[in-house]
């Protein structure tokens, strides 16, 4: 079913993201970690491309493992930073092959080496959804960022930018992870006072570790409450209580995001479905 059609029947979705294996040697893991999630009856799953489209010829065999053994709605991920022009309708028919109708667009990371994608490359997003709306079948999702993409100068330009990816076919838009749902409020007002109305789901990811949120701070710049702040130096070296503050915050914080009427969470999981688990125990619905 395309998630489009999920949000007629329920107005608000809960949705998890899984990545595919590195490897055929790990792939028997990340498929009992995907089963188990799939066991939760999430209303969606989505299944990354791989930074610098690495791992992308596991997405498909993830996204249909998903769909078709475990009769969840699938979405793939695509890049267009690391695919060929070329190879976009192959990976399109593929997917269409393996009744997958959902996909999230992005143009992704740029693969180590490369320039600013370009010639063969499509350079933006948008010019990969404007592609995928032209073949037709899919439901098309697309990435935008609360606190401002790193590459873009202000949050009034990357939300110009976005505009553009919507009129060129965006279905629905999944967040990048936030941890201050004022910011997400404020970005929300923003986008729909640009004429934007889609569907979008707030992206949260569950902190368990410190290397974890320090390695994600660093990489999007994502701003951190004094809250989450103080437990982190309280429970610095106490692993499993900072686990367990990590998950009780973003419970407290999903349960704010869908009283206020968000259309749907997005639980970035790293394929831990304990992580999965303890959130939905906790979620008011």
């Amino acid at each position: 079913m395309k998630i489009t059609e999920k949000l007629m029947v329920k107005d608000q979705l809960i949705s998890f993201e899984v990545f595919p294996p590195k490897t055929d040697s790990s792939f028997e893991s990340i498929e009992w970690s995907v089963r188990e999630l799939a066991a939760v009856n999430p209303d969606f799953m989505s299944v990354t491309y791989g930074a610098g489209g690495g791992t992308s010829q596991y997405t498909t065999k993830i996204a249909s493992l998903i769909k078709n053994r475990l009769d969840t709605t699938a979405l793939a991920h695509l890049t267009c930073a690391s695919t060929p022009k070329g190879q976009i309708d192959n990976i399109l028919d593929t997917l269409k092959e393996n009744h997958i109708d959902n996909i999230l667009a992005m143009r992704g990371d740029i693969p180590q080496g490369f320039e600013k994608p370009q010639g063969e490359y499509y350079t933006y997003a948008s010019e990969l959804i404007s592609h995928i709306k032209e073949y037709g079948y899919f439901d098309i999702g697309g990435a935008c960022y609360p606190e401002c993409h790193p590459e873009c100068d202000s949050l009034e330009k990357d939300i110009e930018n976005l505009k553009n990816k919507v009129d060129c076919g965006v279905d629905f838009l999944i967040t990048q992870l936030f941890y201050d749902n004022d910011i997400f409020y404020s970005f929300i007002e923003k986008v729909r006072k640009k004429g934007m109305y889609v569907p979008v789901f707030a992206g949260i990811m569950p902190i368990t570790n410190i290397k974890q949120i320090d390695r994600i701070t660093c990489l999007s710049g994502t701003k951190l409450p004094d809250e989450v702040k103080a437990f982190l130096e309280k429970y610095s070296d106490k692993p499993e209580d900072l686990k367990k503050a990590g998950l009780d915050f973003a419970i407290k914080q999903i349960n704010d995001l869908l009283s206020n009427g968000v259309n749907g969470i997005h639980i970035y999981t790293m394929n831990k479905p304990y992580v999965a688990r303890t959130v939905l125990k906790g979620i008011i619905r």
